[in-house]
């Protein structure tokens, strides 16, 4: 499992999509540089936490001889994108739409990971 890649993706990607819709709903001022520079370490924190206590368990404990990444991501990653989504949609109301870029770059990213673990050989 290459995880340090995986980690550097997943964190380019929450990055792009948490700025993107960010920068989509609010206008840009002479702060937004320097806060988009400040992120990327909080970012990439919070991707190494939810990757590696989510997803590489579920990798790691389902890993078996004969059991291939593809079969893993077939078996386990329906019932994680539901329990993902649920979450991400709980949050987003309790926040009343505050923290939607969050959760949704959190979304999206978690899900592209799966599909990057399992894409790689075995």
């Amino acid at each position: 499992m290459n995880l340090p890649g995986n980690l550097f993706k997943s964190a380019v990607l929450a990055f792009a999509i948490f700025w993107f819709i960010i920068i989509s709903e609010d206008v840009i001022d002479s702060d937004t540089p320097l806060l988009m520079f400040l992120s990327c370490i909080p970012i990439f924190l919070m991707v190494t936490i939810v990757i590696i206590g989510s997803i590489c368990p579920v990798f790691w404990l389902a890993s078996k001889e004969h059991t291939t990444k593809q079969d893993i991501f077939k078996t386990y990653f329906p019932y994680y994108a539901i329990i993902a989504s649920s979450a991400c949609v709980f949050g987003i109301y309790v926040s009343n739409n505050e923290l939607i870029a969050f959760f949704s770059s959190a979304f999206i990213t978690t899900c592209q990971s799966w599909v990057w673990f399992a894409k790689e050989k075995n």
